[in-house]
């Protein structure tokens, strides 16, 4: 006699059991899961990640290496109205002006992430007008129906960042189109060195340039490196304070604007804010993230930014400056730049063709070879 079981039968299902699905990620290491988030760095994308489960709630503020990509930014002078992507032009505006403060557009899964309690129990879900909180306390800044975090927030419930890097939307010296202007600091409590590399117009090279520069080397530069007496007359001379102060200022309010973030991650090895342009870096090591921690910064009087001390200056010009790869730099200009009570001389210049990414590091290092000029600029 023949035995016919329906699939609805429970001894079918005993002898046949259904197959479950298996979340292989159940499978791995909280260490390997570490490395990927670590990978990751993005704090947007590590804040829907911890929204994904109870496990990843958890392994989220252990990441180590943050990304933190600002998208807008709002002036101290008007929070209710988002700044124009374009700044005005450095030459036409106040350096003094540009102070900002740094916001983030909300997330609803980052928005999530920030509101995690001591619990370790996965926080529901949640509409995004949840994020729409009044009032600018704890960083928070509600904008049109728009709530904004500030980084400080944003990264609060990060334990063990140890490398962190935030990037501006823009530069925040407008200057003209074919300008070239980028500067790169380092801070402890005070400026400990700037470098800024300017050139008034940037021809890029030609097909042609391109062939040459690949089959013939390098031209040695004829010339003593000395500036020509039309850069006194002409407003040269004036246009490259004007550039140097400028990218003095935006260094300084970035070192002010990072304090919080520095008192709060005290695991901290390196930390770098740049800005989409590429303009300025500031970067800060181990040592001198701990040393404004144990000596607090000067704050300028006139703004919110970290006061710049006495500065010895060197200065490295050429009229027209051609680079391996065809690239002509017209008014070429290299300033570096240490307090004037730094225990290192500043006519040692072996850090300053470190200083930037190619083609510009190469211009760099050619302009170290040309007449030097020195400077002294008072503190402000």
């Amino acid at each position: 006699m023949a035995i016919i079981l329906r699939s609805s039968d429970p001894l079918l299902s005993r002898i046949h059991p259904e197959p479950q699905e298996i979340d292989h990620f159940d499978n791995l290491p909280d260490s390997i899961l570490l490395l990927i988030f670590n990978n990751i760095g993005d704090v947007k994308a590590l804040g829907r990640c911890s929204v994904v489960s109870k496990r990843f709630h958890s392994l989220i503020p252990q990441v180590e290496n943050v990304f933190v990509r600002v998208d807008c930014v709002i002036s101290d002078d008007d929070s209710s109205s988002l700044l124009s992507d374009k700044p005005r032009s450095v030459s036409a505006a106040s350096p003094f002006s540009a102070i900002f403060r740094l916001v983030f557009k909300p997330l609803q899964a980052l928005g999530q992430f920030l509101k995690r309690s001591g619990s370790s129990s996965l926080p529901s879900g949640s509409s995004p007008s949840s994020l729409l909180i009044s009032g600018g306390d704890d960083g928070e800044i509600e904008q049109g129906g728009v709530t904004h975090h500030s980084p400080t927030q944003v990264l609060k419930n990060f334990d063990e960042i140890k490398f962190l890097k935030i990037e501006l939307p823009s530069g925040e010296l407008g200057i003209d189109d074919g300008v070239l202007l980028k500067w790169r600091a380092e801070f402890g409590s005070t400026l400990e060195n700037c470098v800024i590399l300017g050139a008034s117009s940037v021809i890029p090279p030609t097909n042609s340039d391109k062939t040459e520069a690949s089959s013939a080397p390098v031209a040695a530069v004829e010339d003593n490196g000395s500036i020509p007496e039309s850069f006194y007359t002409n407003g040269g001379l004036k246009l490259r304070v004007v550039w140097t102060i400028s990218s003095l200022i935006a260094a300084s309010a970035r070192h002010y604007l990072l304090q919080p973030i520095i008192a709060e991650h005290k695991t901290l090895d390196s930390l770098v804010l740049t800005d989409v342009d590429g303009q300025g870096v500031l970067c800060m090591n181990r040592d001198q993230l701990e040393e404004l921690r144990v000596k607090p910064l000067s704050a300028s009087s006139a703004s919110k930014r970290t006061l710049v001390p006495a500065l010895n200056m060197r200065l490295w010009y050429a009229p027209s400056l051609e680079l391996p790869d065809g690239t002509v730099l017209k008014g070429a200009t290299l300033v570096a730049i240490r307090p004037s009570e730094s225990k290192k001389e500043v006519c040692d210049v072996s850090w300053v063709s470190s200083a930037f990414d190619e083609p510009y590091g190469v211009a760099a290092k050619m302009l170290v070879k040309r007449r030097t000029y020195c400077l002294e600029m008072n503190s402000f």
